[in-house]
């Protein structure tokens, strides 16, 4: 298997909120030779000016409309999770490019337990990682053990995660001087996850009871990207939004969910220049009533 390049890949086609133009070129790896490949050619993929990006399953992206000088590298590693039981505690490594759903679907099957309330979240096992996704209390990082990563430079390394830091929706490996890569580039290709053993008709009931709460008070099936706002100390993002007029404002295709305040949805026909004009006048009417600087949790590339 070698290496994929696609040529002018859409961010429309990979983020859930379906909206940007084009990058240069795409790099899939979807196996450990891949990355040898890879590290080769990224020089010259990206030019001496280039700049390189690597994406998980776009659930936290917005791009603008027009063209991006990107190149963006990509773990598309989806085979089945490896299980080893420990005791009471399992340990389970997963790729990378697995969707979030189906490693939480293998959860439920084996009864394993401590990543529930991360049901409903789209994204890839390599996107939560790096962006510490979280929902309902739980983050990525409570039971993450350990996370190899894929650097240019340095090629493929088991990290603890006792040595990486995290925060609220944030990763850093926290690469040494003589570690990682130069570009500070690098890629998540896998994880492992210490879980406990629970019955699954338990794990699944969690579950449904959180996609259920998720779904009367969050777009769930909307294109959306997710919080678009950081909550601020001690308040809620998605409450000073309502408050100040936020909610169902619309602007083209694009709104601030009827549901939720603090989630930005794509109607249909939506741009991201739109998206970008709603978030600046959501952060101007919080600011103008409450004296607060909403800061962004969506990703945003101009």
């Amino acid at each position: 298997m070698a290496l994929q390049l696609i040529h002018e890949p859409r961010f429309a086609q990979r983020t859930t909120l379906r909206l940007g133009g084009p990058a240069l070129v795409e790099a899939v790896a979807r196996v450990e030779a891949d990355l040898d490949e890879l590290g080769a050619l990224l020089p010259t993929l990206a030019g001496p000016t280039g700049r390189v990006l690597a994406i998980g399953a776009g659930s936290n992206l917005l791009a603008a409309d027009g063209q991006h000088e990107l190149v963006l590298v990509r773990a598309d590693n989806a085979a089945a999770p490896q299980v080893e039981c420990k005791t009471r505690d399992v340990l389970v490594r997963a790729g990378a490019g697995l969707g979030l759903p189906r490693l939480l679907g293998l959860c439920q099957r084996l009864g394993l337990s401590g990543l529930e309330g991360l049901t409903g979240v789209p994204g890839s096992v390599g996107g939560a990682v790096a962006m510490n996704a979280g929902s309902y209390g739980v983050e990525t990082a409570d039971a993450l053990t350990r996370v190899r990563l894929w650097t240019p430079g340095g090629g493929l390394v088991w990290r603890a995660a006792s040595a990486c830091s995290f925060g609220y929706r944030h990763f850093d490996a926290n690469f040494g001087a003589n570690e990682g890569d130069a570009t500070g580039l690098y890629l998540v290709w896998e994880a492992e996850f210490r879980l406990t053993q629970d019955a699954p008709d338990a794990v699944r009931g969690r579950m449904l009871a959180v996609y259920a709460k998720k779904k009367a008070s969050q777009p769930v099936t909307a294109k959306s990207a997710g919080c678009v706002f950081k909550n601020p100390a001690g308040s809620s993002a998605g409450r000073l939004l309502d408050e100040a007029g936020m909610r169902g404002k619309r602007l083209g295709g694009m709104a601030f969910s009827d549901l939720h305040a603090n989630f930005l949805v794509n109607l249909g026909g939506g741009t991201a220049a739109q998206a970008l004009e709603l978030m600046d006048f959501g952060r101007h009417a919080v600011r103008a009533r409450f004296g607060v600087d909403l800061q962004t949790e969506v990703v945003v590339l101009k």
